[in-house]
């Protein structure tokens, strides 16, 4: 498939968009502690953390994976708004896409729904997007293709070449790619040979500054 310019964007949300990783962390390893585990280290939370908790966790914490999620969660909320912050040039790029009519923007992220709701909210940018799906919201989470069909109802679009499926990890490009969207790939180095075998991305750029300028050249 070539790159053209799309008639969709779907963005992921954490380290997209917004720097998340910190607030991630603390409630990663707060719950671990709670768990009778020794935490991840900063490194392995960036490194590991790709699923929602719906497919990571019973993985994770068996039997237990309930009470992990009420902890994860509890600790996640006590301070997650606080810890919020848009990556550089984010803010700028949504707007002058949700300007163009030409563009029909959506969120499809493993942040839980009501959290990520709550977060574009408190950014002012929920009005920026036409749906915002979040984990839990449609049947399965990233990287099925459900919450791709979530992102794009209503639209008159369909998933395809037309979309561009914009996000920072492996599981955004094979979500991209299960659901025959364009991958594109956000994140301040580029990708390595093979680093993301069948789901390699079509499009890189460093971050959404670079991302806009591509998007004016089509």
């Amino acid at each position: 498939m070539k790159a053209g310019r799309p008639s969709a964007l779907l963005f992921d949300w954490d380290n997209t968009l917004i720097d998340s990783w910190g607030a991630i962390h603390h409630a990663l390893a707060v719950t671990f502690r709670a768990m009778g585990r020794e935490p991840w280290s900063y490194e392995e939370t960036v490194r590991r953390v790709r699923a929602s908790t719906r497919d990571t966790f019973p993985v994770l914490f068996g039997d237990r994976a309930e009470e992990a999620t009420e902890v994860f969660y509890r600790s996640f909320e006590a301070d997650h708004l606080k810890k919020l912050s848009a990556r550089e040039g984010a803010e700028t790029m949504l707007r002058e896409l949700a300007a163009d009519a030409g563009f029909y923007l959506s969120v499809v992220s493993n942040k839980k729904g009501d959290l990520l709701r709550r977060e574009a909210a408190h950014l002012g940018w929920d009005g920026l997007f036409s749906r915002l799906v979040g984990a839990n919201d449609a049947a399965r989470d990233k990287p099925a293709t459900e919450a791709v069909d979530m992102a794009l109802e209503g639209s008159g679009l369909r998933a395809g070449p037309g979309v561009w499926f914009v996000g920072d990890t492996d599981i955004d490009m094979q979500c991209a790619v299960n659901s025959g969207c364009i991958p594109v790939l956000v994140r301040p180095y580029p990708p390595e040979r093979q680093e993301f075998g069948e789901a390699e991305p079509q499009v890189y750029v460093p971050d959404c500054a670079a991302l806009l300028k591509r998007l004016r050249s089509l």
